[in-house]
């Protein structure tokens, strides 16, 4: 497994880990087959959830998308909630297939085989053998194709729509590099830029946690959201750091989205927020918190600077070299080492943690070696170093692993950690202050801009689908097996 890589190309390489997430009916609840307008309309008009476009959402698709999560062990909310998010869920996924195929996104019969084999590959399964285990979850074979099918298609139609026209510049990097710089040498308080002069065009830095709830959920629902943003705002009134709050109500609820929308100008800003954060001062959070048909918000901002509308000299001088050059920039890096149990079939989350439990006990009883165990069970290609994957620095390792990585003293064991990859059993072994070059720093830069323009496209992209879609909800409430 490559687990060392920048978080942004997650998204470019989630296909074969959906594969493995289909193996084991994380997402099977998809109806594979396509049905033309009019077998909809003779299709009993009570096995409709909604209407999309030509197509629909039927209410057993729903019931098996639940099922699924079901048997993952998955924490789920109220059950009238669950229901109308995964259906808007469904209704998202049918826009995406709807407009990749009139924009001609396709996969080849030789593609899709190829990738197949891929997954079987990676389980160490002979074709046969994945045949076997995916018909053991209940599902054919042919109706895995298609959604695998499905999957990559809509993989490969947000590439294309969203990925493809996110640009970062040279300017943008220099100007983080030189941010983070200034904020190291500061000792890492926030840096503010000069007052913007009165009527003067501006950029503001705002930050946002964002507390989801579906405009049409009910008012029990409306309400446990409001209460859980009003909370969040109080915290961040107080002496508490804003992107670390952020970072903590975002791990702690997978549902909170916590993002920093970086510089811009009033006009680049979503309406509400401009208009909320009109008066508010550099450092300061909005004084109340923003509704907004998608839920609601608690905002702060971060900065105001003027507006540089100025265009560069050409061929000025390279500046002196100063302590905050990005030469002089130093970094922690941790020397870590791992035990992964990959997300399969057969192995729920909770066996997995269990499992892991079990080892991280032995350590700590110094009844077994850490390295040992690696080589013994992990199940990634650092298994014969004793589960070694070298020194690390910020940003190489996903969110997740990184995080819990960060919070252990040296020589300490984490408790299961879950990733996109599976469940992990972490082991800090050292840490150290080291340069960053001048090309990591931009690579680094790049990244981190790049995923923060492509989260808030992402977002504008699916919520334009959304708008122009027709859609219709007929009945999101009954399991198919309800009557009306």
């Amino acid at each position: 497994m490559m687990l060392c890589r920048i978080r942004i190309k997650k998204f470019l390489t989630s296909t074969v880990f959906l594969g493995l997430a289909l193996i084991s009916g994380v997402t099977s609840a998809q109806d594979a087959s396509r049905t033309s307008t009019t077998d909809s309309k003779v299709r009993n008009i009570d096995g409709v959830a909604a209407v999309v476009n030509t197509g629909y959402v039927t209410r057993k698709e729903i019931d098996d998308r639940i099922a699924a999560l079901q048997k993952q062990g998955t924490k789920l909310p109220d059950a009238s909630i669950l229901r109308k998010t995964i259906m808007e869920r469904l209704i998202i996924e049918k826009i995406q297939l709807q407009n990749a195929e009139q924009e001609g996104v396709t996969v080849s019969n030789k593609e899709l085989d190829k990738i197949i084999a891929d997954i079987a590959a990676k389980n160490k399964l002979t074709l046969a053998e994945l045949k076997v285990k995916i018909e053991a979850t209940g599902s054919s074979f042919e109706r895995y194709k298609q959604m695998l099918r499905d999957d990559v298609i809509i993989s490969r139609f947000r590439e294309r729509e969203v990925e493809g026209k996110v640009k970062v510049s040279d300017a943008e990097i220099d100007n983080f590099i030189a941010e983070r710089s200034r904020a190291m040498v500061a000792g890492g308080a926030p840096v503010r830029s000069a007052p913007v002069p009165k009527g003067a065009p501006e950029e503001i830095d705002v930050a946002q946690i964002f507390i989801p709830v579906d405009a049409s959920a009910g008012a029990g629902a409306q309400a446990d959201a409001k209460k859980k943003a009003e909370s969040l705002l109080r915290e961040a009134r107080g002496d508490v750091d804003f992107l670390q709050l952020g970072a903590m109500a975002a791990k702690e609820d997978p549902k909170i989205k916590f993002q920093e929308l970086g510089y811009r100008t009033p006009d680049r800003l979503p309406q509400l927020f401009y208009e909320a954060s009109r008066n508010t001062g550099s450092g300061q959070v909005v004084a109340s918190v923003v509704k907004s048909p998608a839920g609601y918000h608690v905002l702060k901002v971060l900065d105001r600077r003027a507006l540089n509308t100025s265009e560069p000299a050409p061929q000025q001088a390279a500046p002196q070299e100063t302590p905050t050059t990005p030469q002089n920039i130093m970094i922690t890096q941790t020397m870590v080492r791992h035990i992964l149990l990959r997300s399969r079939a057969g192995l729920t989350d909770q066996d997995a943690e269990r499992r892991l439990a079990g080892y991280r006990d032995q350590i700590r009883a110094k009844t077994a070696d850490f390295g040992e165990l690696a080589k013994k069970y992990s199940e990634d290609g650092s298994a014969p170093n004793g589960g070694n994957l070298g020194w690390m620095g910020p940003g190489d390792l996903v969110p997740e692993f990184e995080q819990a990585m960060n919070r252990l003293q040296i020589g300490e064991v984490s408790n299961p950690v879950k990733t996109e990859f599976g469940w992990h059993l972490i082991q800090v072994l050292e840490r150290r202050e080291a340069q960053l070059t001048v090309e990591k720093q931009r690579q680094f830069a790049r990244a981190a801009i790049r995923e923060r323009k492509f989260d808030q496209a992402y977002q504008d992209w699916i919520r334009e689908l959304r708008d122009t879609a027709t859609v219709k909800i007929i009945n999101a409430d009954d399991a198919a097996t309800s009557p009306r």
